[in-house]
């Protein structure tokens, strides 16, 4: 299959997945669920699931044994979207192409279906069919990557940072939790539950951890570069808000240049493992994504 086939695959095999894990939206009490759906089923890329079945399969497991794993890691990254846009952190009118959860919702609203598709996603993965072991390490890895120590923690360093002129270090230490940490676990994931054991569960980490940070280099080029049409989201926004990106401290060129040597790291992490040249793939679509 070409990667395009595949990652067509994997989007159907994850949103039907989501569509059986979900409530419909007549489901009382009505509109938290259809704020829910709203934002959940809104065409994103699907990046972050699309990581943890390729790792999974790459690994030799069949996809479908990792969509636990997959939904609710897309269930978490999709509430912090919604929490991302509200007025009191980037107060953006539009996500994916469409007006933001609050501006359709309303804020209360907005920051419950948030709350809820947290715990929906926590909810599913302590449901899957895996081992009481195995979920509870799943578990511990992915509130640590999602939590303070990962992706909310890289969110207060950014609000805390913004006007501010960082060091490459503390831009990196920012950028490795909000972003990084989450993507590192979708690539490890996998391992855990075929118990690979700790030298694949590394080599996968340093693969996901290199590639998330690429990731939001990108992000940040094309904050620069893209437009609000093409990009599914309000162009130069970080720019507008004086937050603290690659570009503004170490220029377009050279953050283009930090983004493809990351790439490069990542997919040496990978090679003695990755014999159909999926994660490969992947990792280069990232690194030349232009939204």
């Amino acid at each position: 299959m070409n990667l395009p086939g595949l990652f067509e695959n994997y989007r159907d095999l994850i949103n039907a997945h989501l569509e059986q894990q979900m409530p419909s939206a007549d489901t009382p009490p009505v509109p938290i669920y259809r704020a829910m759906r709203y934002s959940l089923f809104a065409g994103g890329k699907r990046l972050r699931p699309t990581l943890v079945l390729m790792a999974g399969e790459t690994l030799g497991g069949s996809a479908e044994t990792f969509l636990p794993v997959a939904a609710s890691v897309e269930m978490i990254h999709t509430y912090s979207l919604i929490h991302d846009d509200l007025p009191s952190m980037d107060n953006d009118d539009f996500r994916r192409g469409n007006p933001t959860n609050h501006r359709v919702f309303g804020e209360a609203i907005a920051i419950l279906a948030g709350d809820a598709l947290l715990t929906a996603g926590l909810k599913l993965l302590s449901n899957a069919p895996y081992s009481a072991e195995t979920r509870c390490t799943l578990i511990s890895m992915l509130t640590k990557a999602a939590g303070t120590e990962g992706m909310i923690g890289g969110q207060v360093l950014d609000i805390l940072n913004e006007a501010k002129v960082l060091s490459r270090v503390e831009l990196e230490r920012t950028h490795a939790m909000k972003t990084a940490a989450l993507i590192g676990y979708c690539s490890t994931a996998a391992a855990v539950v075929l118990q690979k054991g700790k030298d694949i569960e590394r080599a996968f980490t340093q693969y996901g951890e290199a590639v998330g940070l690429a990731f939001q280099i990108v992000d940040d080029v094309l904050d620069v570069e893209g437009t609000t049409e093409s990009l599914g989201k309000t162009a130069g926004k970080d720019r507008n808000a004086h937050k603290a990106t690659y570009p503004s401290l170490l220029g377009l060129e050279e953050s283009k240049m930090l983004a493809a040597d990351l790439i490069k790291s990542a997919n040496e992490a990978i090679a003695p493992y990755d014999q159909s040249g999926y994660l490969t793939s992947f990792a280069q679509l990232v690194l030349e994504r232009k939204q």
